[in-house]
């Protein structure tokens, strides 16, 4: 009995035994059925993209040329270290050794020499040493990108360091077998060689902001390009930028490249910009603007020049300036707040983003529309009246509306001349605009007694057919509209009605009425060519990587003014008298080699707070002013038209006209360039800022 149990009890055993061994492989081929067949297409694509790469090949950016073939934008090499997720070791001790290896290499002091090499690249700035070593993430935070990629893609490289110096790139590529995971790649970084002389016009380029990568991955970049952020450079993101290429490769179990594989697609170098600006003219213009700013003890300022016969920016200068090569370095922190607080906005492009009272300069467009208007003709003599005793007081009063019978609460308006005793009595608009008489342009555009004069409503219009309160339409962003007020302006912004001492400040270019200085130099433009007005242009043609021109820009013309060309001439002739006769108000303005005619102003402006150097009023209870002044020449058939702008420079006579001058003779005469001279020959004595306050000049 007991034998026969045990044969029947290793059957037993023998048959859960083999149960087992065929369960086994029934589940082994189960799963070698999902690995191979369910899910053989996920981990062959996961093996193939271990082993295969296929990397970018970033296009070159195009280059920008001035109007005479001198470089102002160009690439260099940029060193990149970044970090492959998917290559980094499994163990997370390994991986931080890894990533603290990578830190100490890239936190080695850089030898001498290579720091001199780098500073010999770029411009002397007081902040060019703070951006050439780029800030480094500590452990935690390169662990925290690393982790918030890897969500997205363990493919994706993550930035660590941009803009690391050659010597580092090598080091960090000599140790590549002990740091698997890490890559050097070599990408084109943006210089300026003119740095803060055309940093206004050209901008800078960047990273890619945070909140707008996927949109622009979605447009094909890559999450590390760079794209243009300010200037040109972002106006003509598209044209610059070019088309990336790729190639796919094989690498190594450290992400490193073996051997390339298959037929790369060649990237498409980015179209190259011909500017219409002339380095030389805005080297001149920038020097003859820091003169001037120095001679006012003002450290704000504008210089435009334009060609009239087509809206070509000739030179465009805006001071203070910035240096744009930090920001395509990566500029440091501490560098970009000391910009972004500076009280005179170094930023900020301010011939086209800064508005301002444009005072007397503003003058040419009352003119001309009274003249089309036929409310004056060029033989129509307004002014103030004489005193009992037969002099010129140069004051008006201006009845009160409510009130007019009583002459107690008549409002006094000044000419600029009533401060030195006089007036200019009854003239014509010709001698009006050579003298920048106020009184005149008071009763053109206001009424006086029986006088009519425009009206609010003809002198907006002609206001905004000149170009002002609306985009010029420059190929720069930022701009500003300006403001061409009106009364319904005011009752909404003020809560108060529009009065006739209103349209009187806006007659003279005071009041609300606010423009850019590239808005008074395009209604100069438009005065001096006849009445086209012109969207003034910075690019005259794109040309591809061999120079090729693909593009020439034609001008653009906005309008053609429905002034009639007398009219315009008699405007002309009051800006040549301005300048040619002796009693003009820019008779300083006045070359022996070319005919220049042009119009000054001098723009007070209120300020509620105590700038650095800017005083509430000066000993005498006077605003302060800014000095304008705008010309063209020659008079008969101009080439170049201006604009100077100084912040609260005082008078547009003195402190903006010698900046003129200077621009002007090197624009014709080159060779006999003036030194920044005065009015007998000598250099040009600093005044004391509020010296005096002259309101038409």
């Amino acid at each position: 009995m007991v034998s026969s149990r045990r044969p029947r009890r290793s059957m037993s055993r023998v048959l859960l035994l083999r149960i087992a061994v065929v369960l086994a492989f029934v589940t082994l081929a189960g799963q070698l059925w999902r690995l191979q067949i369910v899910q053989g297409d996920t981990f062959r694509w996961r093996a193939n993209n271990n082993r295969f790469r296929v990397l970018p090949e970033l296009a070159a950016r195009g280059v920008i040329y001035d109007r005479q073939g001198s470089i102002v934008a160009r690439n260099r090499p940029r060193y990149q270290v970044v970090v492959v997720p998917e290559d980094l070791p499994e163990e997370e001790a390994e991986q931080a050794r890894v990533l603290r290896r990578l830190i100490r290499l890239l936190e080695t002091p850089l030898p001498t020499s290579e720091t001199a090499s780098l500073e010999q690249t770029l411009p002397v700035t007081e902040t060019t040493s703070a951006s050439i070593a780029p800030a480094l993430p500590s452990l935690e935070e390169l662990e925290a990108r690393i982790s918030e990629a890897a969500q997205e893609s363990i493919f994706r490289p993550v930035l660590v360091s941009d803009n690391i110096p050659r010597d580092a790139a090598l080091l960090i590529q000599e140790e590549s077998g002990n740091l698997p995971g890490i890559q050097v790649q070599v990408q084109p970084r943006r210089e300026y060689p003119g740095g803060a002389l055309t940093a206004a016009i050209v901008g800078y380029t960047g990273p890619i902001p945070r909140e707008s990568v996927d949109v622009y991955v979605e447009q094909g970049y890559v999450q590390t390009d760079e794209i243009g952020l300010a200037g040109l450079e972002a106006t003509f993101e598209q044209t610059l930028c070019g088309e990336a290429g790729y190639r796919a490769v094989v690498v190594d179990v450290y992400g490193r490249e073996v051997r390339g594989i298959g037929q790369p697609l060649s990237p498409v170098p980015g179209h190259n910009l011909v500017l219409t600006i002339d380095l030389e003219l805005q080297r001149v213009a920038e020097e003859a603007l820091r003169y001037g700013l120095q001679a006012a003890y003002r450290r704000a300022g504008v210089a435009i020049a334009m060609d009239p016969r087509n809206g070509a920016v000739l030179a465009m200068v805006t001071l203070p300036s910035y240096d744009n090569n930090l920001f395509a370095q990566g500029i440091s922190a501490k560098a970009y707040a000391e910009l972004a607080e500076d009280l005179d906005h170094p930023l900020v492009n301010h011939a086209i983003s800064g508005i301002y009272p444009p005072g007397s300069a503003f003058k040419i467009i009352p003119a001309a529309a009274g003249l089309e208007e036929e409310v004056i003709t060029p033989r129509t003599l307004l002014g103030d009246s004489e005193r009992l005793d037969g002099a010129n007081d140069g004051v008006i009063w201006l009845p009160n509306k409510y009130f007019p019978w009583d002459r107690r609460q008549d409002q006094p308006f000044y000419c600029w001349v009533h401060e030195l005793g006089y007036g200019h009595g009854r003239i014509n608009v010709v001698m009006a605009l050579a003298e920048s008489c106020d009184i005149f342009f008071y009763q053109l555009a206001g009424g006086y007694a029986r006088f009519e004069g425009l009206g609010l409503e003809a002198l907006d219009q002609y206001a905004q057919l000149f170009g002002l309160g609306q985009l010029t339409g420059i190929d720069l962003p930022a701009e500003n509209p300006g403001l061409v007020p009106d009364a319904k302006w005011k009752r909404q912004v003020y809560g108060q009605s529009w009065v006739t001492g209103d349209t009187y400040n806006i007659a003279i270019g005071q009041g609300y009425v606010l423009a850019t200085p590239l808005q008074m130099l395009n209604a100069t433009v438009a005065v001096a060519n006849g009445g086209y007005l012109y969207r003034p242009r910075l690019v005259y043609r794109t040309t591809d990587a061999n120079g090729k021109v693909l593009q020439d820009f034609v001008p653009e013309l906005i309008r053609e003014l429905p002034i009639a060309r007398e009219h315009l001439d008699v405007v002309r002739q009051g800006m040549y008298e301005a300048v040619n006769w002796e009693h003009g108000t820019a008779t300083d303005a006045a070359l022996p080699n070319v005919a220049v005619a042009g119009k000054t102003g001098t723009a007070e402006f209120f300020i509620d707070r105590n700038q650095d150097g800017w005083p509430d009023r000066d000993a005498e209870g006077n605003l302060p002013t800014h000095a304008w002044f705008t010309a063209f020449a020659p008079y008969e058939d101009p080439e170049i038209a201006l604009v100077i702008l100084i912040e609260g420079g005082g008078e547009g006579s003195q402190a903006a006209v010698p900046v003129a001058v200077e621009i002007l003779q090197a624009y014709f005469a080159p060779e006999e360039s003036l030194e920044f001279m005065g009015t007998e020959g000598q250099p040009i004595e600093p005044t004391k800022p509020m010296d005096g306050v002259d309101h038409g000049q």
